[in-house]
């Protein structure tokens, strides 16, 4: 594979599905992974017909052992890993801390922190065989501003932030670099959910997000340990 090969969570939809047709126009090979096969097939489709190639992968990302058997797979398939978009995320329930399930707080801390944990874990020792390795994770705003009713979410992404932190700082004498990237804002399924009364033609789009955000994969890229956001 003489192309870089990026793999993109939450590949199907919104900022994900943005970034997977912007880095296979760049020239990448694309692992996508996002739940819906029928999904990823049509977005496989938008990708060929631009002359792009993916690897298609329906994956859950509750199992415990998916990112795993991933990693074997790309293994044997590619040897190596050039970069990671952690993209995939959930919002979990709005409301009260005291009304909210086990459930439902649990599966967004799985989504959104355990998730990725399982994702470096399983994908560090590929990237460490690239001449140029990458990584970027989405946060959240919520982070350094937090407010009532987002407990579970900003919870999980204030996690992830410590996680990609530390992450960075293990790998900085080395040629991984690692950064977040808070999209603000954004045009998305994911924004009208939370934010059901706003206007979504006030809001950037995800094509115009990730104008800023791919660019983080490339091997031009030389930041690590940073949280870069979008209207910066």
């Amino acid at each position: 594979m003489d192309k870089r090969i990026t793999l993109v969570t939450g590949a199907s939809r919104g900022i994900g599905r943005a970034a997977t047709l912007e880095l296979a126009r760049r020239g990448h090979h694309i692992v996508a992974v996002a739940r819906s096969k029928l999904a990823l097939e049509k977005l496989d489709d938008e990708i060929k017909a631009e002359g792009g190639s993916a690897t298609l992968v329906p994956m859950d990302l509750k199992d415990p052992t998916a990112f795993e058997t991933l990693g074997q797979a790309l293994a044997t398939k590619f040897g190596r890993l050039d970069g990671v978009l952690g993209n995939a995320g959930i919002l979990g329930t709005l409301g009260p801390l005291q009304a909210i399930g086990p459930r439902s707080f649990e599966e967004t801390i799985e989504v959104n922190l355990t998730a990725n944990w399982r994702l470096i874990r399983a994908m560090s020792p590929l990237l460490q065989r690239s001449e140029a390795p990458r990584a970027v994770f989405i946060t959240s705003g919520v982070v350094p501003r937090p407010r009532a009713f987002w407990g579970p979410y900003q919870a999980s992404k204030a996690g992830l932030e410590a996680l990609v932190a530390a992450w960075a700082d293990e790998n900085e004498n080395l040629k991984l670099r690692v950064n977040l990237f808070d999209p603000g804002a954004t045009r998305t399924g994911m924004r009208a959910e939370a934010m059901p009364s706003e206007d979504p033609m006030t809001l950037p789009t995800p094509e115009e997000v990730v104008g800023k955000l791919v660019p983080l994969l490339e091997e031009s890229e030389m930041r690590t340990g940073e949280r870069i956001t979008y209207r910066d």
